[in-house]
Protein backbone atom coordinates (compact mmCIF):
# COMPACT_ATOMS: atom_id res chain seq x y z
CA UNK A 1 0.00 0.00 0.00
CA UNK A 2 1.60 3.44 -1.19
CA UNK A 3 0.65 6.91 0.14
CA UNK A 4 0.21 9.47 -2.35
CA UNK A 5 -0.64 13.78 -2.20
CA UNK A 6 -3.47 14.74 -4.52
CA UNK A 7 -4.19 18.61 -5.31
CA UNK A 8 -7.92 19.48 -5.91
CA UNK A 9 -9.62 22.61 -5.87
CA UNK A 10 -12.69 23.24 -3.64
CA UNK A 11 -15.37 22.03 -5.78
CA UNK A 12 -13.78 18.86 -6.89
CA UNK A 13 -13.04 18.17 -3.29
CA UNK A 14 -16.56 19.16 -2.21
CA UNK A 15 -17.93 16.76 -4.23
CA UNK A 16 -16.07 13.99 -3.65
CA UNK A 17 -16.91 14.34 0.71
CA UNK A 18 -20.49 14.77 -0.94
CA UNK A 19 -19.69 11.18 -2.46
CA UNK A 20 -21.00 13.05 -6.02
CA UNK A 21 -17.72 12.12 -7.51
CA UNK A 22 -17.11 8.72 -7.77
CA UNK A 23 -13.59 8.51 -9.45
CA UNK A 24 -10.90 10.99 -10.04
CA UNK A 25 -10.10 11.23 -13.56
CA UNK A 26 -5.98 12.46 -14.16
CA UNK A 27 -5.36 13.35 -18.02
CA UNK A 28 -1.71 14.02 -19.30
CA UNK A 29 0.48 14.65 -22.36
CA UNK A 30 2.81 13.11 -20.70
CA UNK A 31 3.90 10.18 -18.61
CA UNK A 32 3.73 11.27 -14.88
CA UNK A 33 2.13 10.51 -11.15
CA UNK A 34 -0.12 8.71 -10.52
CA UNK A 35 -0.24 7.34 -14.30
CA UNK A 36 1.21 3.50 -13.46
CA UNK A 37 2.09 4.21 -9.71
CA UNK A 38 -1.04 4.05 -7.80
CA UNK A 39 -2.89 0.81 -6.85
CA UNK A 40 -5.89 -0.33 -5.23
CA UNK A 41 -5.82 -0.35 -1.70
CA UNK A 42 -3.36 2.87 -2.41
CA UNK A 43 -4.32 5.68 0.16
CA UNK A 44 -4.62 9.30 -1.58
CA UNK A 45 -4.14 12.33 0.61
CA UNK A 46 -6.55 15.39 -0.51
CA UNK A 47 -5.14 18.59 -0.38
CA UNK A 48 -6.79 21.66 -1.23
CA UNK A 49 -5.30 23.89 -4.02
CA UNK A 50 -3.41 26.77 -2.26
CA UNK A 51 -4.27 25.27 1.59
CA UNK A 52 -3.87 22.18 3.56
CA UNK A 53 -4.57 18.50 3.55
CA UNK A 54 -8.71 18.06 4.17
CA UNK A 55 -8.70 14.18 3.99
CA UNK A 56 -8.28 10.75 2.25
CA UNK A 57 -9.65 8.14 0.24
CA UNK A 58 -9.02 4.88 -0.51
CA UNK A 59 -7.99 3.82 -3.56
CA UNK A 60 -10.85 0.89 -4.89
CA UNK A 61 -9.65 0.11 -8.67
CA UNK A 62 -7.66 1.87 -11.35
CA UNK A 63 -7.88 2.17 -15.34
CA UNK A 64 -5.00 3.04 -17.12
CA UNK A 65 -4.85 4.07 -20.92
CA UNK A 66 -1.57 4.66 -22.75
CA UNK A 67 -2.34 6.95 -25.96
CA UNK A 68 -6.45 5.90 -26.32
CA UNK A 69 -7.61 6.14 -29.20
CA UNK A 70 -10.74 8.01 -30.42
CA UNK A 71 -13.17 4.86 -29.57
CA UNK A 72 -11.80 4.36 -26.30
CA UNK A 73 -11.98 7.99 -25.42
CA UNK A 74 -15.94 7.68 -26.53
CA UNK A 75 -16.32 4.72 -24.23
CA UNK A 76 -15.09 6.49 -21.39
CA UNK A 77 -17.53 9.19 -22.08
CA UNK A 78 -20.41 6.94 -21.83
CA UNK A 79 -19.10 4.46 -18.96
CA UNK A 80 -17.87 7.61 -16.31
CA UNK A 81 -18.81 10.92 -17.43
CA UNK A 82 -21.46 10.45 -14.53
CA UNK A 83 -18.93 8.79 -11.41
CA UNK A 84 -16.79 11.70 -12.32
CA UNK A 85 -19.34 14.21 -12.10
CA UNK A 86 -18.75 15.96 -14.66
CA UNK A 87 -20.96 19.37 -15.52
CA UNK A 88 -20.49 19.70 -18.99
CA UNK A 89 -19.72 16.87 -20.50
CA UNK A 90 -19.02 17.62 -24.05
CA UNK A 91 -16.15 20.48 -23.59
CA UNK A 92 -14.40 18.58 -20.62
CA UNK A 93 -13.63 15.53 -22.86
CA UNK A 94 -12.93 18.42 -25.92
CA UNK A 95 -10.82 20.23 -23.70
CA UNK A 96 -8.88 16.21 -23.36
CA UNK A 97 -8.76 14.96 -26.16
CA UNK A 98 -5.37 15.32 -27.51
CA UNK A 99 -4.25 13.54 -24.14
CA UNK A 100 -1.79 10.44 -24.18
CA UNK A 101 -2.12 8.90 -20.72
CA UNK A 102 -5.21 8.81 -18.77
CA UNK A 103 -5.56 7.33 -15.48
CA UNK A 104 -9.14 6.73 -13.34
CA UNK A 105 -8.43 6.38 -10.12
CA UNK A 106 -12.17 4.66 -8.23
CA UNK A 107 -13.08 6.03 -5.37
CA UNK A 108 -13.84 4.53 -1.86
CA UNK A 109 -13.71 4.72 2.17
CA UNK A 110 -13.53 8.87 1.76
CA UNK A 111 -12.61 10.71 5.40
CA UNK A 112 -12.50 14.35 6.41
CA UNK A 113 -9.16 14.80 8.72
CA UNK A 114 -9.79 17.00 12.26
CA UNK A 115 -6.19 17.17 12.10
CA UNK A 116 -4.26 17.50 8.89
CA UNK A 117 -1.30 15.52 8.22
CA UNK A 118 1.99 17.81 7.56
CA UNK A 119 3.36 17.18 4.20
CA UNK A 120 6.06 19.54 2.91
CA UNK A 121 5.10 20.47 -1.44
CA UNK A 122 6.06 23.48 -2.36
CA UNK A 123 6.18 22.74 -6.46
CA UNK A 124 2.91 22.56 -8.68
CA UNK A 125 3.05 19.39 -9.59
CA UNK A 126 -0.60 18.06 -9.58
CA UNK A 127 0.44 14.43 -8.02
CA UNK A 128 2.61 13.30 -5.35
CA UNK A 129 3.89 10.04 -4.56
CA UNK A 130 4.73 10.06 -0.74
CA UNK A 131 5.91 6.05 -0.24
Amino acid sequence: MAKHLAIFTKDLLEDIFEGKKKIDGRFSKIKIPPFGKVSAGDVVLMKLSGEGIKGQFVVDRVFYFDHPNKDEIDDLKKKYSKEMNLISTSSFWYAHENINYITLIFIKSVNKFLVPPEVKKKDLRSWVVLE
